[in-house]
């Protein structure tokens, strides 16, 4: 089995991601988040060279709308497992989704055909919020696109990553100076808020020195509060790499096709 992943779309307009994983002739699709319009989310699932009923299973991270999305909408109209943690599905207001629900927790493995999807929780202004690992025995991806600090915990989980997808919301100074009213400055850098790009390099940097890092891609980037250019930066010096090699999700049109 190979793993490989593709952002359709990262920040605040919309955040979703695609692992497929294949084993012999199974090809297996999780689809991670889903905060897009049904109508956006068919059109760049077919640039991506797919098709929405090849999505296996749904996971949403928690119930921000940027995440949640089209979430119950697709699934009720493909017939699509859902994971969320019990607080997520809480905090939509415990919709009625025909039987396809799946409540996810921290550390509580499950399954997507052959992919072993690894949920926990992360500091965040959310009900019960969850980031996860999935692998398929040999690889492993690691997805942490929002959360305001890095606990042990999270450095725990991540450990054997090889690929991270992490978040690199804002430049410290870009949110200082910038037009948002002081409320939400200190929301988005808070410790329930939003990863800096000094605070991802940290972790990346961590990461590395564990001896499994190869890989990070850049994602949830501010458009107000960051610039893709000092996200590479910050995350090439942590990696010892050139800029060139760290990829950015953007919000329009989120990565290319990336091997984990």
């Amino acid at each position: 089995m190979t793993i490989r992943f593709k952002s359709l779309g990262s920040g605040s307009s919309g955040n979703a991601t695609v692992v497929q994983a294949r084993c012999g002739a199974q090809t297996v699709h999780l689809l991670i988040d889903c905060g897009l319009g049904i109508r956006e989310l068919d059109k760049r699932l077919r640039a991506a060279g797919m098709l929405a009923d090849q999505i296996d299973a749904v996971f949403v991270t928690h119930e921000h709308g940027d995440h949640i999305g089209c979430a119950r909408q697709l699934a009720l109209r493909e017939r699509i497992p859902v994971y969320m943690s019990e607080g997520t599905y809480g905090a939509i207001g415990q919709p009625d989704f025909e039987g396809l629900l799946r409540l996810a927790c921290d550390g509580l493995v499950f399954e997507v055909g052959g992919l072993q999807v690894r949920p926990f929780t992360v500091p965040h202004d959310a009900r019960e919020p969850l980031q996860l690992t999935c692998t398929d025995g040999n690889t492993r991806l690691g997805v942490v696109t929002d959360l305001g600090h890095v606990t042990a915990h999270v450095l725990q989980e991540l450990a054997a990553c090889g690929t991270v997808l992490l978040e690199c919301n804002h430049d410290e100074d870009l949110l200082r100076t910038s037009s948002y009213p002081p409320f939400l400055k200190r929301r988005v850098g808070g410790p329930y808020g939003h990863l800096a790009n000094s605070a991802a390099a940290a972790l990346a940097q961590s990461l590395r020195a564990a001896g499994h890092l190869r890989q990070v891609v850049a994602a949830h980037l501010s458009e107000q509060n960051n610039k893709p250019e000092l996200a590479r930066a910050a995350l090439a010096q942590a990696l010892d790499c050139g800029t060139d090699d760290v990829h950015v999700a953007d919000g329009p049109s989120g990565s290319g096709w990336l091997d984990a």
